[in-house]
């Protein structure tokens, strides 16, 4: 497997990813807010049938084809489309991200959004890109400074623990920073911490394939994604705090 094979696999879903952005969608609900378009389980199995040809000792799982969550040894994570309620709502920011992962450890990443055009990708030990040139995080120290962004779980609804979680971590952390962006796509909040935009990011109740390429490519470029304790941060884990390393402890003290 490499990088380059990889690219090429995720890029030929765009025109696929772009006729279902521009076009009337059939909208589905997996739970009260969490919606899944046609378009959504398309692209997916697209791509698994192409990884599944190209890389045929790994296993793909899938967001929309996953019906029980595990972690084989070879394992490629896809979310066919992160940021489906944006993509519905016709908001650019959504994006295929596809994780390898060998040994409980990323190996490769890509994080594709073809409406904008941007393709962040990363190799263990390679460094991060976008679009094939360099990409490192911000060197903001001051947390005062930093620009954060975050997201909303889909059990907010049911007011329960990740509800009350979410307000708490808000009030810790809005007055003491820049200010707060919530996009709505995981992987490209990673992947906006990864090239500067962004100093920091924490959600929860994530997926694997939510962070799974993502996360590599912040680590790549220089940043450092835990749990909520300051562990490395595992796909089953709760809570994800990603950063460009230097306000980390900042954000880790705020995440209560």
């Amino acid at each position: 497997m490499n990088i380059t094979q990889l690219v090429a696999i995720v890029k030929s879903a765009k025109n696929l990813f772009l006729e279902g952005y521009t076009s009337q969608k059939n909208v589905a609900y997996k739970g009260t807010v969490d919606l899944v378009t046609q378009y959504d389980v398309a692209i997916e199995a697209y791509l698994t049938q192409a990884l599944n040809e190209a890389f045929p000792h790994y296993t793909v799982v899938g967001e929309e084809s996953t019906q029980t969550m595990h972690h084989p040894a070879k394992a490629i994570y896809i979310d066919p489309i992160d940021g489906t309620t944006n993509f519905v709502h016709g908001l650019p920011f959504c994006a295929i991200s596809v994780g390898v992962w060998e040994d409980g450890a990323p190996l490769m990443g890509v994080v594709y959004n073809p409406v904008l055009d941007e393709c962040f990708t990363a190799v263990r030990g390679g460094g991060a890109m976008l679009n094939g040139a360099p990409i490192a995080v911000s060197t903001q120290t001051l947390f005062q400074q930093s620009l954060l962004a975050t997201g909303f779980p889909y059990t907010k609804t049911q007011k329960g623990e990740d509800y009350a979680w979410v307000l708490r971590t808000m009030a810790a952390m809005l007055p003491d920073t820049r200010d707060i962006r919530r996009y709505g796509s995981a992987a490209i909040d990673l992947c906006y911490v990864a090239c500067g935009k962004f100093e920091g990011y924490y959600e929860c109740n994530l997926k694997p394939w939510d962070v799974a390429a993502g996360m590599l490519i912040l680590l790549e470029s220089g940043g450092r994604v835990t749990n909520e304790k300051g562990e490395f941060f595992d796909l089953d884990d709760h809570i994800l705090v990603a950063s460009n390393t230097h306000i980390h402890d900042a954000l880790l003290a705020r995440v209560i």
